[in-house]
């Protein structure tokens, strides 16, 4: 078997183990005689699944118990949508950081139901930066404040979260959920795609404080309701089974193989620090983030020759590293390296850069 090491943004790669055991499973599972992708969600063993699942969560990024886990469909992208209608409802006001494409698109979206203000972006050096945010310009009685905290295509993180006193603070977690430590209690609601670091593509997951559960707007469809699914245990219509067992597996992964999200961190940390630091001190290659803003999970790069760049890319995939290509909206390269990427992928990476610019430099 020749595995690659894949630098995806998402879907990325998955732990080997998780991947074996759910190989060892895939015809029987725990003796019922049938796959997880084939078994009814309202069965018994189904049920001990999402609910180990759920409990797993809450157990590793410890979720308080006044906040609902949610288990949904529709990517992260649909809670662009879902997030207004049950949250933009009060004063109808909104306050959005554009740090990228998806908060962008995230306010895009709530500015059709309701008053979204972009209070502060980055767009003007191409979302290279988290902006300094001045809490005067925050809107008081807004709804609820948004962020992505860790941006997927232009590797910036949000290292310290916004004072937003009693407005609800909101994230997109999609790219950097599990990834370290994180106190759920200075949200209001998290979600997150979990196809990067938790699970293959079709799951999303949504973890809301329950007060701001039962005020969506009049005409939410009833699958766009917080409420639908809170009320029926994420199984109002039939879940991702597959990807929610996979969840649990890596959920179990993080747990009892890592240590938690502690060690988590320590992990990502090492490997990040790796690839900074030959960046740092390249000729040929650069970083694209100020340093202080620096993603542990995404780190965009760039020669300054377009054609060094393609040929990177594609001697790269020759030698078993793939998906290195930067996002199409700012080219260059991109190693998204999430919890899954071992150390041994980073080092293999580093390696091949100081070869490549040994030879192209």
């Amino acid at each position: 078997m020749n595995r690659v090491y894949n630098f995806s943004a998402g879907p990325s790669q998955l732990p080997e183990s998780v991947l074996r055991r759910a190989s060892e499973e895939m015809l029987d599972y725990h003796g019922s005689g049938q796959s997880v992708m084939e078994m009814s969600h309202r069965s018994k063993t189904f049920q001990e699944i999402i609910d180990g699942a759920e409990a797993l969560l809450r157990e590793v990024m410890g979720i308080p118990e006044n906040y609902k886990v949610l288990f949904l469909q529709g990517g992260a992208s649909s809670q662009f949508a879902m997030i207004p209608y049950n949250l933009l409802n009060g004063s109808g006001k909104a306050d959005y950081v554009l740090t990228g494409q998806w908060a962008t698109k995230a306010y895009k979206e709530a500015a059709r139901y309701g008053d979204a203000r972009a209070i502060a972006s980055s767009k003007d050096k191409t979302f290279s930066y988290i902006p300094k945010l001045d809490p005067k310009t925050f809107t008081p009685d807004a709804d609820y404040f948004y962020i992505c905290m860790n941006n997927t295509i232009y590797g910036t993180k949000y290292h310290t979260l916004p004072e937003t006193g009693k407005v609800p603070l909101i994230a997109d977690i999609s790219s950097c959920i599990c990834s370290e430590p994180l106190d759920v209690t200075k949200f209001g609601l998290l979600f997150a795609g979990a196809q990067k670091n938790l699970a293959p593509a079709g799951l999303t997951i949504v973890i809301v404080r329950e007060d701001l559960l039962g005020h969506a707007r009049p005409d939410t469809p009833t699958m766009f309701n917080y409420v639908t699914h809170a009320e029926n245990g994420s199984m109002f219509n039939t879940p991702p089974c597959w990807c929610i067992y996979i969840c649990k597996l890596v959920l179990e992964w993080i747990r009892d193989e890592i240590g938690g999200l502690k060690e988590m961190q320590k992990r990502n940390v090492a490997k990040a620090q790796l690839l900074y630091d030959f960046l740092d001190q390249s000729k040929l290659f650069r970083g694209t983030v100020v340093p202080e803003d620096r993603s542990l999970m995404n780190v965009p790069f760039v020669t300054d020759d377009d054609a060094l760049n393609k040929k990177f890319v594609a001697e790269a995939e020759a030698d078993g590293m793939v998906n290195l290509k930067g996002h199409r909206t700012v080219g260059g390269m991109r190693a998204s390296i999430y919890n899954a990427m071992p150390y041994a992928g980073v080092e293999k990476l580093v390696a091949f850069m100081e070869r490549f610019e040994k030879e192209n430099g």
